[in-house]
């Protein structure tokens, strides 16, 4: 199993845990995060090691990522494994799923590659390189269905794990937020190249907002140390060292809970936010080069999860240049200031979150195992 991220790492560990009941003595090992540790994966690299976001910015990092990907499909064809997991990471996975289905490995990808929004091209790869593909959204299971690609759809793990009823008054106790405080939370991502782009615009924003109404608390979940430190750098340079924020480690599904709107980066952050029914301001930017490729090569003008699932802008969206600090605060602000539009929203929130609701563990694990010979 290779995950190669934090995403990828929540969901492979639900699907190990899936499969544990119906092979016990199973081994795992490969690439992967705490969550997968957790459930007895055998990392061979820090899955920090493959996190790179953006084309042009895993150029410098290529001859080592692809020596990381060349010693482990070496590794595998000397000792066949019984299936290969690949947890989303495509650009890492499908090539290495390729080579290993062409030796005879039974390969499952577990996450469609965003092909209904750009780089469509891709499911020709992805019919070499893939035996089974696990999709966690109900429309992709028809994009394959006409590929010819055997697939299943799971439903997706998030909507399992998030109450359909968030408790925000439990969410604000664990954090030390009074309960009738207004509180936005600010999630710049937990990839560095994230944090890079989106902490001042973010932090810009949050001290307007803060000028607005001096009571606003704001919550930034931290993914860990070097996260922290880097945020913390980011911000001294920018010069925003005086605007007051709560940094917590980890806990950002409190965080979420918690709010009353969020500004997040564009990724399954935005999920979990909708998840928790929460208003929110999608941003999203990165390196020039690789908005000026990537902003040709979209099919569709979302990109926030929320709104692709709702095949409407449910929510705001800014990205590159137009993810100003003053921007993004006028967004929250009216969103603070509407609350018949956060009813609104919650509604539709809750409607989504059924349509994801299923036992992804246990629909992923039955896949598994019909590819591996093990159920019919």
């Amino acid at each position: 199993m290779v995950a190669g991220e934090v995403s990828g790492d929540m969901l492979a560990a639900r699907l190990m845990a899936g499969l544990r009941p119906h092979l016990p003595n199973a081994r795992f090992h490969g690439i992967g995060g705490p969550r997968m540790l957790e459930q007895g994966m055998v990392s061979d690299v820090p899955i920090e090691t493959l996190t790179v976001r953006g084309l042009f910015e895993i150029i410098p990092r290529y001859r080592e990522i692809k020596g990381i990907q060349n010693r482990l499909r070496d590794r595998l064809l000397l000792d066949p494994p019984a299936a290969f997991i690949g947890a989303d990471y495509p650009g890492f996975n499908l090539g290495l799923e390729e080579q290993l289905r062409a030796q005879g490995i039974p390969t499952v990808h577990f996450v469609s590659p965003q092909i209904w929004a750009w780089r469509g091209g891709r499911i020709k790869k992805i019919k070499r390189a893939v035996s089974h593909m696990l999709v966690i959204f109900p429309f992709e299971e028809a994009i394959y269905r006409a590929a010819g690609v055997p697939v299943t759809y799971i439903g997706h793990p998030l909507a399992e794990m998030i109450p359909l009823a968030p408790e925000v008054a439990a969410a604000r106790e664990s954090l030390g937020i009074a309960r009738d405080a207004r509180v936005v939370t600010v999630m710049p991502g937990s990839r560095m190249g994230e944090l890079k782009y989106l902490v001042e615009p973010f932090i810009g924003a949050v001290k307007l907002l803060a000028q607005r109404d001096p009571n606003l608390v704001f919550v930034v979940p931290m993914a860990g140390e070097r996260q922290r430190a880097y945020y913390t750098e980011i911000v001294n340079k920018a010069g925003l060292a005086d605007v007051k924020v709560e940094l917590v480690d980890g806990q950002s599904h409190a965080a979420i809970a918690a709010a009353d709107a969020v500004l997040v980066a564009s990724g399954t952050a935005t999920l979990e936010v909708a998840l928790f029914k929460k208003p929110m301001v999608i941003a999203y930017k990165v390196m020039r080069a690789s908005w000026e490729i990537m902003r040709h090569m979209g099919y569709q003008p979302w990109i926030g999860l929320p709104n692709i699932l709702a095949r409407e802008f449910l929510v705001p969206e800014y990205l590159q240049h137009a993810a100003t600090p003053s921007v993004l605060a006028d967004a929250v602000w009216r969103q603070l200031d509407d609350p018949a539009g956060r009813e609104a929203l919650a509604r539709r929130f809750t409607d989504m979150h059924h349509s994801l609701l299923r036992n992804s563990a246990e629909a992923s694990a039955d896949a598994v195992l019909r590819v591996i010979g093990r159920k019919k």
